[in-house]
């Protein structure tokens, strides 16, 4: 429905046309000129004139149209099925059918009244029903909080939810579903009746292990209906296509919920990713047997890098740094006195020197050792220091004192400083952190240097350093030019009842002084060692050229060799300056592989590995939850329906007064003057008035 507007007050019409009015009678019925022709031509020619006056002055009010659309929509329904592997694990090929035939029969009654949505659900939500029943976990809380995000904001009249109520990821549906305000119709699949069965509940263990040591595994063992029953817990080693028997120990089930948790202790003894097999024996009358096994996946890795703190005597600095150098498991470090060193440098990735050389014991033969086996190492300046001998065991940095006087000095982080990032609770808070004990003399930097912390004496911010890093005949070398850390330790605790800021701070400092570089000019990586069935394999790849410059002019093959020696053979796709590619999902096992590149007139190569494990939740929990439906329908307003009465949903919702359509108003507004007929009808109206003038003799 259309009307017009105008901008300005409607009277203002009248005032258009008396104008109109006055301009034709003065122009036509006031002049001689068309006098002898014919009266009737003076009065059409006043008409034109005032047409067209009358008519350009109306538009002048800026006149609009305004109309009114009006759009109905239906109320929206959306069926949501679930696709995970239990659903269809107790449904035969009759059953399957006869409910597909149901689905579809409701999904075509409800296309009548409704519009209809169809959405799959298990580890994702996704649009559109195949019954594949593939997926491998049951995610409930997604789906809900899924069509909450699409569809809050739209005339969402109910949910069917067809699932077997298994969840094994995410939070408990009844809770996630909180903001809907539409009723679900739960439809009641899979069977609730509990069956004899043996089950690996869960199963813990750390996924790095490093060779040579041993590592817990704990296993929770679930039984239903089995009392009496007697059965063995068994752990294999699996490789090269065959099973190792490690450990095998008898479990007598002694009620009918029975539930206990074994622990295993295995040794580390190869390294690579490492897969074990958990396998508890089936008893007789058992139904289901595949969630009586699990397989887990351990990294075992050479060694960590072994750290070692040579101090001049004893101090409080020495238990926070062992503390939290141990705290990363990558690492593991001693403490020995410079007195009694007995260690041999060169079993070591990494050294602290802790106040030395000191006033006592130049260290020399220590340094000269980390310089000899391009060791990297980190002094620790303190009130022992002596400042002489420090200056000329580094180059890093000079500090021009007498060694007996003293700073009291905080912490002030570096604005440019680029080796690497810290976190905003570390730069929010160790400025706070107490002060440190730092020698009074003048300072000066060396070449190649970056300073990650400068000294703040008192409220005066100096530029002093108190933490820097450099680089030295190709060892990576640090400074603190303070002592006391062991109080920024409890400082931290204090404050924050962790150390996670100070072990933030020391940790990447260790870490960076102690990575060894990467000298190779073609490497490839990967996101992760371990990956689960359901992942997608990314494979990254960076080519150097001699200047240690990124190139990617040639092409980089890449071969996966599987458990059997079949070998998955792919080229890798060119990014700006690198390389990448998307090998696709793989089936459980464990993977090497190798990646060649023939560039400058020799072949570069890479070799790793990478393992699958299954996803086995599906099969843990195989009776199907109805009571959780029966509350979620309740909790919304809805029904709990069963297979074989799904199309009675539909005259459940006849009933409901809430689903009715939405009529939606749009108001949309035009200028009168943008309107092309009027512009033609004034040009008309001119025309013809012009050339019955000139036609008349007139002008």
């Amino acid at each position: 429905m259309e009307s017009i507007r105008f901008l300005y007050s409607e009277w203002w019409i009248i005032a258009c046309i008396v104008l109109g009015l006055i301009y034709a009678l003065v122009l036509y019925f006031r002049d001689q000129s068309f006098r002898d022709r014919s009266d009737r031509l003076n009065w059409l020619l006043g008409i034109f004139r005032f047409l067209t006056v009358s008519a350009l002055a109306i538009l002048l009010l800026e006149p609009f149209l305004k109309s009114i659309e009006t759009q109905t929509k239906k109320p929206i329904v959306i069926l949501a099925q679930d696709q995970s592997e239990s659903v269809r694990a107790e449904m035969d090929e009759a059953n399957l059918v006869a409910y597909q035939e149901e689905f579809g029969l409701l999904k075509n009654t409800l296309k009548e009244k409704y519009q209809v949505k169809e959405y799959a659900f298990g580890s994702e939500v996704r649009e559109g029903v195949d019954f594949d029943f593939s997926d491998k976990v049951s995610n409930l809380s997604e789906a809900l909080n899924g069509i909450y995000d699409l569809y809050s904001n739209q005339n969402l009249g109910a949910i069917v939810l067809a699932t077997d109520g298994i969840y094994n990821e995410g939070s408990n549906p009844i809770y996630a579903g909180t903001q809907l305000a539409v009723p679900i119709y739960t439809v009641a699949l899979g069977d609730t009746t509990a069956k004899k069965d043996l089950i690996i509940k869960r199963v813990f263990h750390n996924r790095i292990a490093y060779l040579g040591d041993k590592f817990s595994v704990q296993v929770d063992i679930s039984a239903k209906n089995c009392t009496g029953a007697n059965t063995k817990l068994t752990v294999y080693k699996v490789q090269n296509g065959g099973t190792q028997k490690l450990v095998e120990r008898p479990v007598n089930i002694d009620r009918n919920d029975f539930f206990k948790t074994e622990e295993v202790i295995l040794d580390a003894e190869n390294v690579g990713v490492q897969r074990y097999r958990i396998l508890i024996n089936q008893i007789n009358g058992e139904e289901v047997t595949a969630n009586n096994s699990k397989d887990i996946f351990i990294d075992v890795l050479d060694a960590r890098q072994k750290v070692l703190i040579v101090a001049n005597a004893p101090h409080p600095d020495l238990t926070a740094l062992k503390q939290t150098i141990n705290a990363n498991k990558n690492y593991e470090a001693e403490v020995s006195y410079i007195n009694k060193l007995k260690n041999k440098i060169e079993d070591y990735d990494f050294v602290i020197l802790h106040q030395l050389p000191s006033l006592v014991n130049d260290a020399l033969g220590v340094i000269n050792n980390l310089k000899k086996n391009k060791i990297p190492h980190l002094f620790i300046v303190g009130t022992q220091t002596s400042l002489l001998r420090f200056n000329v065991a580094q180059d890093l940095i000079t500090i021009q004192g007498d060694g007996k006087n003293t700073d009291e000095v905080q912490a002030r982080i570096a604005p440019n400083f680029n080796l690497f990032t810290l976190s905003q609770e570390v730069n929010n808070q160790v400025t706070d952190f107490v002060p440190l004990i730092a020698p009074f003399g003048e300072y000066e930097l060396g070449a190649n240097t970056q300073t990650l912390l400068y000294q703040r004496i008192g409220k005066i911010d100096t530029e002093k350093p108190l933490l820097i890093f450099g680089e030295e005949d190709g060892i990576k070398k640090g400074v603190l030019t303070g002592e006391g850390v062991w109080k920024w330790r409890l400082f931290n605790y204090l404050q924050e009842q962790n150390h996670e800021v100070f072990d933030e701070v020391i940790g990447k400092s260790v870490q960076y002084v102690s990575l060894k570089e990467d000298k190779r000019r073609f490497r490839v990586s990967l996101a992760k060692n371990i990956f689960k069935e359901n992942e997608a394999i990314f494979f990254d790849a960076e080519l150097y050229n001699s200047s240690y410059e990124l190139i990617n002019d040639p092409d980089v093959s890449l071969v996966i060799t599987n458990e059997e020696g079949n070998d998955f053979s792919f080229t890798l796709n060119k990014t700006d300056k690198a390389y990448t590619i998307n090998a696709g999902i793989f089936p459980v096992g464990n993977y090497t592989f190798r990646s060649n590149v023939f560039y400058g007139g020799e072949q570069l190569s890479y070799q790793g590995q990478f393992s699958i494990q299954p996803i086995q939740l599906e099969i843990y929990e195989t009776t199907a939850n109805h009571n959780l439906l029966k509350v979620l329908s309740d909790k919304f307003g809805g029904k709990l329906i069963y297979p074989g009465q799904v199309n009675t949903i539909a005259s459940f919702m006849a009933e409901q007064k809430t689903m009715v359509p939405v009529i939606y108003e749009n108001s949309k507004t035009q200028s009168v003057i943008n309107l092309r007929w009027i512009f033609f009808l004034l040009l008309i109206l001119l025309t013809v008035e012009w050339f019955l003038r000139r036609y008349f003799g007139a002008y």
